[in-house]
């Protein structure tokens, strides 16, 4: 419960939009967070019961002080909560993790500018353009500048008196058709900028303005039978057409679009981010989010949308966004696209978020292998609400094809990989026909029995191959040895992927992408599979022995020495006499070599 000063605090709460910071006992932000009304917010986190999250309940026992900042709409009060978190970085607030330093394109703010890539931003009045998630795309879009337009690379100060006075020469680069000589003044500063504007359209992915552009001056060179000219600007027309083809993903109407995807795990939120003009990717970029106190994808995408729109200076009118979010963008609308070309871009978005949260949970696996199994068992503990983790796991399954050699199988997995030394299989002993429910209640019971006597330890978590009835009847085992509530239990079934929890009526339905589910998914596999095996080495054995029993005279002893020694029937059936005798003696040699090649001869 807060102290009386706390509560003054949370009392006089404005019911207004605003930023909360709270202060720990040292006078330290140490979390920072926006609401439509600060009263409702704030009283929310004192009105916790048990059920909620360690975390926040270790946050509020550590709070000490409150302030609060009034703020006239709600995007003001996220881009103050964002600035606030990137200037104090609370130890409670989502952290974004973006340690790189993007390139950008700069067009340098002088005579005859330069286009070069840099990683550093100078405020000296140079345009920038980025920053590039990735280089190579970076450098597509450069040499495609260089191929079309001869611009200086060198830093002369290229001022009207330096160029009069003749103070420079021209280089390779003029030599070699990269560069017009404007240091000689053989390019006017009219002409040169007339390329630069166009540079400029190019980075901005403005391409079919200057593809008409060019086709038009390309047929009024062919009029005038200037066809020199008018090739030269077809070659820069095929290399715009190639790179603008290179570029489109769907319709070239979608224009200056921005598409905004998210992709979250029980730590980490990754926000995709694309900007899309004339139907073409002309950036994109993923950021990583990581969680403090269990933020929902709607909270990690409204940071995200702030932070990537503030870094690219984006002015887009639409933002295509995967789910509704409580804040509005001005001079922006929301598209939540089903179909069509919008939703494809949508599912791009969403894959590149999707291929980045895998490639991260690859890296930290490599890094440190624990942690990763560690975040997999919580994530198990969590989505089954387990008291421990299950770092022991064991997985039963039935084989019983028409009822004959009924046998189960039993896979183990500890810290969320297969154990195959502790597999086991079951030769079904006290059931009677195909009875699935009555042989699982029997191995179960079987299995835990015999672990108990030996003084193994017990799993913590049991899966059943399975619906409500082999899940009851695994129960009944557990209650046979004193164990239910022991162990934790449930069964998978396998229509829907359904998970059973013991009394509950209503089944489990995780994500298909959950790493529980997939956990869960490879036990009950490696079961069937385990079990199958088994089942098929039973029925090959049972159909061999029967042949051999077939034959009167012949007993299991001397079925079993054969088989022993010519290790299949096929090779007993093409065996001599005299290889038999040597195995089992004259008489019984005979009555075998006899029943098998009258049965040939007939």
């Amino acid at each position: 419960m807060p102290n009386d000063y706390l509560k003054s605090l949370i009392q006089s709460a404005p019911k207004k939009p605003g930023v909360y910071q709270y202060f720990d006992s040292e006078g330290v932000v140490i979390y920072v967070g926006k609401a439509k009304s600060l009263k409702n917010r704030v009283t929310s986190y004192f009105n916790k019961d048990k059920h909620e999250s360690g975390k926040t309940r270790v946050l509020v026992k550590k709070i000490a002080d409150i302030k609060y900042i009034i703020v006239e709409t709600e995007l003001d009060a996220l881009l103050l909560e964002n600035n606030l978190i990137k200037k104090y970085q609370p130890r409670y607030n989502v952290l974004l993790k973006d340690d790189k330093t993007f390139p950008w394109i700069c067009i340098k703010n002088e005579r005859f500018p330069r286009v070069f890539p840099t990683r550093t931003k100078v405020k000296d009045g140079s345009e920038y353009y980025g920053p590039y998630a990735s280089v190579k795309m970076m450098n597509t879009v450069l040499e495609l500048i260089r191929k079309l337009y001869p611009i200086r690379t060198c830093n002369y100060a290229l001022s009207a008196e330096n160029i009069t006075l003749f103070k420079f020469k021209t280089c390779l680069e003029y030599h070699i058709g990269n560069c017009l000589g404007p240091c000689e003044g053989m390019q006017d500063e009219i002409d040169y900028n007339f390329s630069i504007k166009e540079i400029r359209n190019i980075i901005k992915g403005n391409v079919s303005d200057i593809s008409r552009t060019l086709r038009e001056q390309m047929k009024q060179y062919a009029e005038a039978l200037d066809y020199e000219s008018a090739h030269k600007l077809k070659v820069k027309l095929d290399a715009l057409e190639k790179f603008q083809n290179r570029s489109t993903v769907v319709s070239p109407s979608i224009n200056n679009v921005d598409v905004f995807s998210i992709q979250s795990d029980e730590k980490y939120g990754f926000v995709n981010y694309m900007k899309v003009v004339n139907g073409a990717i002309v950036q994109a970029h993923t950021v990583e989010l990581k969680k403090k106190l269990e933020e929902t994808d709607e909270e990690l995408l409204a940071i995200g949308i702030l932070e990537l729109r503030e870094r690219y200076d984006s002015d887009s009118k639409e933002i295509i966004v995967p789910l509704e979010l409580d804040f509005n963008v001005p001079n922006s609308y929301y598209t939540l696209p089903q179909r069509g070309d919008k939703k494809k871009l949508l599912e791009l978005s969403e894959r590149n978020a999707k291929f980045y949260r895998i490639e991260h949970n690859r890296q930290a696996e490599r890094k440190d292998p624990e942690r990763h199994t560690n975040r997999i068992l919580e994530q198990i503990k969590s989505d089954l609400r387990l008291k421990e983790l299950p770092r022991h796991i064991e997985c039963f399954d039935n084989s019983n094809i028409q009822g004959t050699n009924p046998v189960a199988a039993c896979v183990v997995f500890k810290n969320a990989k297969s154990s195959k030394k502790d597999y086991r299989h079951f030769n079904i002993k006290t059931v009677k026909g195909p009875d699935d429910f009555a042989s699982m209640e029997e191995v179960v019971y079987r299995r835990y029995k015999r672990l108990i006597e030996e003084g193994e330890p017990l799993p913590q978590l049991v899966v059943i191959d399975g619906g409500k009835g082999q899940l009851g009847a695994s129960l009944k085992a557990l209650e046979k040895l004193d164990l239910r509530g022991k162990i934790a239990i449930v069964g998978i079934a396998k229509r829907l992927e359904e998970i059973f929890f013991p009394g509950d009526s209503l089944p489990l339905y995780l994500k298909k992408t959950s790493e529980s589910l997939k956990v869960i998914q490879q036990l009950r596999n490696e079961a069937h599979r385990f079990g199958i095996a088994h089942h098929r080495n039973r029925r090959s054995k049972s159909a061999i022995k029967s042949e051999l029993f077939e034959i009167k005279g012949i007993g299991e002893k001397t079925a079993n020495e054969l088989l022993q020694h010519f290790k299949s029937v096929k090779r007993i059936k093409e065996a001599e006499q005299k290889d038999l005798e040597a195995v089992i003696g004259f008489s019984k040699a005979k009555i075998v070599f006899v029943h098998f090649h009258s049965k040939k001869d007939q």
